[in-house]
């Protein structure tokens, strides 16, 4: 019997309605900063989000699912749209924004971008509320969340200090601050982070992954350790490597034998989380990856209670990274016709204002990995769609799935690039080993040899949609390289972002005035 193809009539075009202490002398070995610290069982502590049980320290936790870690327009958006990993193709008005998001794809960004201005005010409010939290006389004897707090004020710094650079050490509610330089916020935040290891207080226990751990400390540490020489000029893959090996030798984390099941909407206190934003559709709003990524049509392939918006997909070249046989290709991208099922049954969706005949048979929705351009008229069905945080039906536009700050697997690769540095040879014993554990679980033969360049093409499968890409590929020298739509440039200056025309404007009045980044 015939089956009845249901049609997706997609005419209407869909715009656009999303909302927009001092540093301490750190030149001390690294193994003399770290405190021995005791694996003791027990909970860490805390609860993850709107359902918290512990309100003194809530308000600045949840600033997480606010900060643009997860949703359109902020701190993830202008990572990933950066780099060779992601696009939001202009089709026609619709998503060209002005040209905003062309500009961050060709590296032509500006002090007057919205996404760039939000990304500063979400991690500023962020930090806001962990001041307000840390003079709070209810935490002051509270060693524990005091430490917890001090992390995760680090980690909101160490986001512009990655982005911006350049940027005001606020520790204070209401008190304005001069505008450090980025080695200076490189040694606050490091400073923060080993102040709050070495205190003792942090729970040593796994616990509760929404709350840092000491060993979510130290892979936030790693992290920063990582890129240090790109903050400073003097690199610390020693201090990196013995970061990361902390979080591996805790004996409390291990890879997922699934690489599906560590992103998935039912990751909560998945093995391989060290610490996470809990995202949650009822009480921990902020994911929309579902919403981002996925043609309108799509919404018929989940059941999903509002219409997706057809923005974001990878480049072709970067899906074509991943051999066939990779369970990450499999698991992080959606390719081909689309059906009512998302296992590839059911009746085919339909897109009738897609480009084509007229014969509504060939206008099945498909998703191509190719892309015809970036803009101006970009086909509405180009691009492999992101999909590593994997979709649930019914699904409201608020995604359930928890988002890794640090997490397991990255901590192999940390270790395994410091190592390789240190070494001079990417082939490094335990460079290969930590690599392979991650290709033989997502099921492709191991490396006998490697190379930089490969190095960070694997790295790139594996942390796919993490918000690490612009860092890593900056960390070797490839971020002015050209790759698809974007030509390939020389100028330095742009592995920061501007700082904000409108934070520059509001400054001026002030005692403290903010100066632009070079080169802008």
């Amino acid at each position: 019997m015939e089956i009845m193809k249901k049609i997706i009539y997609s005419t209407i075009a869909i715009s656009a309605i999303f909302l927009f202490n001092s540093c301490a002398d750190l030149e001390e070995d690294l193994q003399g900063d770290f405190a021995e610290q005791p694996n003791t069982g027990g909970n860490g502590g805390g609860g993850g989000g709107g359902g918290d049980t512990d309100p003194t320290v809530a308000g600045a936790f949840s600033k997480l699912f606010g900060a643009g870690t997860a949703n359109h327009g902020n701190y993830f958006s202008i990572q990933e749209v950066s780099s060779d990993e992601a696009a939001i193709p202009a089709k026609g008005g619709d998503w060209f924004d002005g040209g905003i998001w062309v500009d961050m794809h060709r590296h032509e960004y500006k002090p007057t971008s919205g996404p760039l201005n939000d990304t500063w005010n979400s991690q500023y409010d962020a930090i806001g509320e962990c001041n307000r939290t840390l003079a709070a006389s209810s935490i002051q004897s509270d060693g524990e969340k005091v430490a917890m707090v001090r992390v995760l004020r680090a980690f909101f710094y160490y986001r512009l200090l990655d982005t911006f650079g350049n940027v005001k050490i606020v520790t204070e509610p209401g008190v304005d601050a001069p505008q450090s330089s980025r080695s200076e916020v490189y040694d606050f935040v490091v400073s923060e982070i080993l102040a709050a290891i070495n205190s003792g207080n942090l729970p040593t226990a796994r616990g509760d992954v929404a709350r840092v751990n000491l060993y979510g400390a130290y892979g936030l540490l790693a992290k920063v350790y990582l890129n240090a020489e790109v903050y400073t000029g003097t690199a610390r893959w020693q201090e990196a490597a013995d970061a990361a090996n902390m979080v591996i030798n805790s004996g409390l984390y291990d890879l997922d034998a699934d690489y599906a099941d560590v992103f998935s909407p039912t990751n909560s206190d998945n093995i391989e989380h060290v610490w996470v934003v809990p995202f949650d559709e009822t009480n921990g709003a902020g994911m929309n990856f579902a919403q981002m990524t996925l043609h309108y049509g799509s919404q018929e392939t989940y059941n999903l209670q509002q219409q997706p918006w057809n923005g974001y997909t990878t480049l072709e070249e970067f899906y074509n990274s991943y051999e066939d046989g990779d369970d990450r290709k499999d698991n992080n991208f959606i390719v081909g016709p689309q059906y009512t099922n998302p296992d590839g049954t059911g009746e085919p969706i339909v897109d009738l204002a897609t480009e084509g005949s007229l014969d509504p048979d060939g206008f099945q929705l498909t998703y191509t990995p190719e892309i015809n351009e970036l803009f101006p008229n970009a086909i509405r069905q180009g691009g492999a769609r992101l999909a590593k945080f994997s979709f649930k039906q019914e699904q409201r536009p608020e995604m359930d799935n928890d988002y890794p700050i640090v997490r397991y697997g990255d901590m192999l690769l940390v270790r395994a690039e410091a190592l390789a540095r240190i070494n001079s040879n990417w082939s490094h014993p335990e460079t290969l080993t930590l690599v392979n554990s991650l290709r033989t679980r997502a099921g492709v033969s191991a490396y006998t040899t490697l190379s930089a360049e490969e190095f960070l093409a694997e790295r790139g499968r594996e942390m796919f949609m993490e918000s690490s890409r612009r860092q890593d590929l900056i960390r070797f020298g490839q971020w002015g390289n050209e790759w698809w739509e974007k030509p390939a440039h020389t100028n330095e200056s742009l592995e920061l972002f501007p700082i904000p025309f409108a934070q520059i404007q509001a400054s001026a009045s002030t005692s403290n005035p903010l100066t632009q980044n070079d080169g802008y």
